[in-house]
C-alpha cells in the first residue's frame, strides 16, 4: 500500500542517500579539481553547525531530507523523468538557499550576486537533485508512471 506517510518516509531516506553520494561527491570533484571560485573544503564536513552543533553532513542529510519529503509526496504526480525532477528541485533548493535562508541568516541575498557562487551551487546541488531522481523510483516504485 502507498500511503503519504510512506511516500514521505522513504522520500526523506532516498533525499539523505542522495546527500552522502551525489552531493557530498560533487563536493568532492570540486574540492579535488581545486578550480578557484569553486574549490570546496573535503567532503563529508563534520564541523559543528549552530544551535544544536550536529556535524555539517547531518545537517545537509536532515534539509535534504526534508525536500525528499515534499518530493516524495509529489512523485506520483510528476508528468517528467523523476530524474529531471529531481534535477529541478534541486536547481531550486539552491534558489531557496540564495533567497530565503541567506534572508533568514542576514546574510546577502544571492550569494552576493557572485557567479561561482551560483555555479557552484547550482553544481552541488542540481547533483543531490539527479541523485533524488534517480533513487527515489527505487523506494517508491509505485509511484512512477511510466
Amino acid at each position: 500500500m502507498d500511503t503519504p506517510i510512506k511516500r514521505c518516509a522513504l522520500g526523506f531516506v532516498a533525499a539523505a542517500i542522495a546527500v552522502l553520494t551525489f552531493h557530498q561527491g560533487m563536493w568532492e570533484a570540486l574540492h579535488v579539481l581545486n578550480i578557484p571560485g569553486l574549490g570546496m573544503p573535503a567532503w563529508y564536513p563534520t564541523d559543528p553547525v549552530p544551535p544544536l552543533g550536529v556535524p555539517r553532513v547531518l545537517n545537509l542529510c536532515f534539509w535534504g531530507g526534508l525536500y525528499g519529503i515534499v518530493f516524495g509526496l509529489l512523485l506520483p504526480g510528476f508528468r517528467a523523468p523523476p530524474w529531471l525532477c529531481g534535477l529541478i528541485t534541486g536547481f531550486i533548493a539552491s534558489f531557496v538557499g540564495f533567497v530565503v535562508v541567506t534572508a533568514i541568516k542576514g546574510l546577502p541575498i544571492g550569494g552576493g550576486w557572485v557567479l561561482l557562487t551560483w555555479v557552484r551551487s547550482l553544481l552541488i546541488n542540481g547533483s543531490w537533485g539527479l541523485g533524488l531522481g534517480l533513487i527515489a523510483p527505487f523506494f517508491l516504485p509505485g509511484s512512477v508512471r511510466h
